[in-house]
């Protein structure tokens, strides 16, 4: 069921929000962006870890084959000002 609110969460920020994204979304975004979301259980509130999934996503080049997860991992100076930008503590 939180999957659930998490993905119909997800389609309401890309649907009313999309304007102020950088990049348009693509399922492949979705998929990637969700799975981060499930990475991060916990760590935070689900709207900062929300923040952060969005803003790591943006950060990665639209060829990435990594995970948001796996990709962090590569890039802490990414991982920091995500942190920063989503509130998280």
């Amino acid at each position: 069921m939180k999957l659930a609110a998490t993905v119909l969460g997800l389609v309401g920020l890309v649907v009313s929000g999309n304007a102020v994204l950088a990049q348009t979304l693509t399922a492949d975004d979705v998929k990637w962006i969700n799975q981060c979301i499930v990475d991060n259980r916990g760590g935070a509130s689900n709207p900062i870890i929300r923040k952060y999934c969005f803003c790591m996503n943006e950060r990665m080049g639209s060829n990435e084959s990594r995970s948001i997860t796996e990709w962090e991992k590569a890039n802490p100076a990414a991982r920091t000002a995500c942190d920063r930008e989503s509130g998280w503590k």
